[in-house]
Formats: structure tokens, C-alpha cells, sequence
């Protein structure tokens, strides 16, 4: 099993997801700089972590979404390579166009830090396939731009398609219908706002993030 992290400046959850890999795979993950060009020979799973890449100056993600590896990422997630992007990595893909919609200032312009209680919206998917319809669950959350918008017809087109993996179950950010996190066509790549990599141990306060670990990892095992 072979699994990297990408690395921008300014990632600060990068090591986090580096953990969660390494305790789920038993197999430290490759850390791979923005600047790179190509993913390790036979990767079987790609992070894009939280943090704050190139510092959000322009704006959330939209940097990053140039830099040289995104190619590469992209690349393999049309090859049906498993990618998850978590907080400013869901801001990448969207930026990148990997995933419709944009993230936006949260409701009220606060920064919201907390552990905050999901719905599993979809249990079919390479990474919900180990929760249950309609679960909840608790994640915990860290972000400033977390306010997921799409047009009405692109909604109803997630919806409709199964493509919302995660709701809040109470409104955390203003995201449009409670939208905490959502998957691409072929339901490879996920880009969700909380931190599972938070909750895969007692210690974190809950595990309720390993299993999303466990069945994307376990899936390919």
C-alpha cells in the first residue's frame, strides 16, 4: 500500500495526515512537495491536507490548484486513484475543478474550531463504506473558508447523483443544504471540510474519522 501526502507551503496538518495513513497502513506515506512533478510509481492513495497553502493570499486553494503537481494528482484521480482533500485540500480540488462548487468566508466571518456532529449522507462510497445511512458521527473542525457553495442546479445535481458524503448536522459555516463534504463522478476523490484525521484515536476525544480511513485503505488492501 502505497499512499502520499502533497506538501504545499503553508500545509500545517500535513504530519496529522501522515499519522493517520502510517496507523492505518503501517507504512509511513510519501510526503510529496507542491513542486514535483510526479506522484511515487504505483501510489495507491493521495492526501491533500489542511492548512493554509501559499498563506490563502489570493484566495483559499487557488494557488496551490497551479502548482506544478496538480498534474499529476489530476492525472492519477482519472485513473481512479483514490484522493481525499481535507479543509484547504477540499479548497484545492474545488480550485482545481476535481470537485464542483467553491468554499467560501463562513457564515458571519468567524473562525469556527470545534468537534461538530456529521450525517452520513452516502454509505456507498469508497470512503463511507464503513458507516451506516444516515449515521452520525462527530468530526472535528478548523477552518475560516469552510461555506460550501454551488449553484441551485448543481445541488440538485449532488444530490440527485449521491455525491454529498457528509452533512453538518446543524449549520456550522452557512454551506449551502449543510454540505460538509462531497465526492466526484466516479466517487474517487472526496473533498470534505472536517478533519478526520483528528479522530483516529481515544486520545483525539473520538474515533469516528478512522473508519473513513480504514475503507478507502481497506478497499485496496
Amino acid at each position: 500500500m502505497k499512499t502520499a501526502v502533497i506538501v504545499f507551503p503553508g500545509s500545517n496538518c500535513d504530519r496529522d495526515m501522515a499519522v493517520a495513513l502510517r496507523t492505518v497502513t503501517g507504512r509511513a506515506p510519501a510526503m510529496v512537495w507542491h513542486r514535483d512533478t510526479e506522484l511515487p510509481d504505483g501510489i495507491d492513495f493521495i492526501a491533500l491536507p489542511g492548512g493554509f497553502s501559499y498563506g490563502d493570499y489570493l484566495r483559499s486553494g487557488a494557488m496551490a490548484a497551479r502548482s506544478p503537481i496538480l498534474a499529476a494528482v489530476t492525472a492519477a484521480a482519472a485513473r481512479g486513484v483514490p484522493v481525499l482533500g481535507v479543509c484547504n485540500g477540499f479548497q484545492v480540488l474545488t480550485e482545481a475543478q476535481l470537485l464542483p462548487g467553491a468554499l467560501m468566508r463562513n457564515a458571519g466571518l468567524n473562525f469556527v474550531c470545534r468537534t461538530v456532529p456529521l450525517t452520513v449522507a452516502n454509505s456507498q462510497s469508497l470512503f463511507t463504506a464503513a458507516y451506516k445511512a444516515d449515521e452520525a458521527i462527530d468530526i472535528p473542525v478548523a477552518h475560516h473558508d469552510g461555506n460550501y457553495f454551488a449553484d441551485e442546479a448543481t445541488l440538485d445535481w449532488l444530490e440527485g447523483e449521491g455525491r454529498v458524503a457528509f452533512r453538518y448536522a446543524d449549520s456550522v459555516n452557512g454551506s449551502a443544504r449543510n454540505i460538509a463534504g462531497v465526492l466526484n463522478d466516479a466517487g474517487n476523490v472526496l473533498g470534505m471540510m472536517p478533519h478526520p484525521e483528528r479522530a483516529i484515536d481515544r486520545a483525539h476525544g473520538g474515533t469516528d474519522g478512522l473508519r473513513l480511513f480504514e475503507a478507502a485503505l481497506g478497499v485496496l488492501a
